[in-house]
């Protein structure tokens, strides 16, 4: 009977203790909940997402999971069921719901999130799998989760709300909200799953500022995407997601992949841009230059000679941010949605502001994604708008999914991988962590 509780106490989970090092699939003990849980839950994961974040991650290139320290558990991208509740939450959160979660867990009571009402910038946010032991494990520890959790409503799968958690989220926040200027607002309590409450609620931002004026959000726009890896295919997909709304007219895709390029004209670009790979550092200036211009007059030959009203920078490159904003069309907006890299100066973006004053062009960042606003992109995937199967490559055991991870430093796969078979058999003997 003893050993037999030990084993209900413990867990499978990829765990790494260092940088670069490997992820191997371990038992662990499972998280439970204390008395002073009472804004806690315990969800076990039914399906978790394989992110080039969290390769980032595991490669030493995140802040956060260098103050956490080791042994250290990636995932952030996940969905599950409530598994341990605390009493507070029992009338809302009950055992056995089924519940999509976003990779910000924002506060609720810091300025950012009371005043400004921009949690994805909360001050004292957590994040599973950076801040925090994340979701490649058979069990998670999720905090705030009354704010942060909402309900999976029927019609949408475990692997659906899973893929939802990082790079749709995301992408829909750099393309919706701050692209095209819409806010989205979802009353949806978390007290019923199947409920007809999901409902969207458009408005404006109230700010002069010309792309957020009434006529920026009548007039059909046209969008440019940089960089085609999972976050931009999610762009190419929210966007085309939006022009059936009559919102866009026209979607362009750039990226030095031809295979990424193809998959991003299966997904909706309307225009695809094949560029070299001057990010290596044996291109000279001359052929960089050459690349960015040719770049950029394809981009003006298929708006007019304008420019786009919307472009993105997916990728976080110094030639995507530059090629992004020089291809902007004048009065509009250029969103950094990809997160560079600092890791040498000759890397970093030249951008000249000059350009940017006399143009007008509106630099606007985007990070990550409102919990309040979860439900709306279910519902999309409900009505039919949003096919995020169309992007779903294959689903993994745990042991699978570390090994994806690790081989992300030589490849970059275009479609998601995600865990859905945690009962691996090849597993580490006992450990605590």
């Amino acid at each position: 009977q003893i050993i037999s509780n030990i084993i209900m106490m413990m867990m499978k989970a990829a765990v790494y203790s260092s940088f670069n090092g490997p992820i191997e699939v371990k038992s662990i003990p499972r998280p439970t909940l204390s008395a002073n849980d009472d804004d806690s839950v315990i969800v076990k994961v039914l399906a978790t997402g394989v992110c080039r974040s969290d390769w980032h991650g595991w490669k030493g290139h995140d802040d956060d999971i260098k103050k956490h320290g080791f042994p250290f558990i990636p995932g952030h991208e996940l969905s599950g069921i409530i598994f341990e509740t605390p009493s507070s939450l029992s009338s809302t959160l009950q055992i056995g719901t089924k519940v999509a979660i976003p990779f910000i867990l924002s506060c609720g009571s810091c300025i950012e999130c009371n005043v400004t009402n921009t949690p994805t910038i909360c001050l004292n946010q957590k994040q599973p799998g950076f801040t925090c032991f994340g979701s490649f494990a058979e069990y998670i520890k999720i905090d705030r989760a009354k704010r942060n959790l909402r309900i999976i409503p029927n019609g949408v799968s475990f692997v659906e709300a899973a893929a939802l958690g990082c790079r749709f989220t995301t992408a829909y926040r750099a393309v919706v909200q701050q692209g095209l200027g819409l806010e989205m607002r979802q009353q949806q309590s978390l007290q019923h799953s199947n409920d007809n409450s999901n409902r969207i609620n458009t408005a404006c931002n109230s700010t002069t500022n010309s792309c957020d004026s009434i006529s920026w959000l009548k007039r059909k726009k046209s969008i440019a995407i940089f960089g085609c890896g999972g976050l931009g295919l999610s762009c190419i997909m929210i966007a085309k997601a939006f022009q059936k709304e009559g919102m866009i007219h026209s979607i362009i895709a750039i990226d030095i992949s031809k295979n990424a390029l193809q998959k991003a004209n299966e997904l909706g670009a309307t225009h695809i841009i094949h560029t070299s790979n001057n990010n290596k550092s044996d291109i000279n200036h001359q052929t960089s230059m050459n690349e960015s211009v040719h770049v950029q007059e394809k981009i003006r030959q298929y708006t007019n000679g304008l420019g786009v009203e919307i472009s993105i920078d997916a990728a976080g490159f110094k030639t995507t941010c530059e090629n992004a904003l020089y291809a902007t069309r004048q009065g509009c907006k250029m969103i950094q949605v990809g997160l560079p890299i600092d890791t040498h100066s000759k890397e970093r973006p030249n951008i000249n502001m000059g350009f940017v004053a006399a143009k007008e062009i509106e630099i606007v960042g985007s990070h990550g994604f409102d919990a309040n606003d979860l439900p709306n992109l279910l519902e999309l995937i409900q009505q039919g708008r949003l096919d995020l199967k169309a992007l779903i490559e294959k689903e993994v055991t745990l042991e699978e999914g570390a090994q994806v991870l690790m081989n992300m430093e030589q490849s970059s796969p275009l479609g998601m991988t995600m865990i859905t078979k945690f009962d691996t058999s090849s597993v580490s003997g006992l450990s605590k962590l």
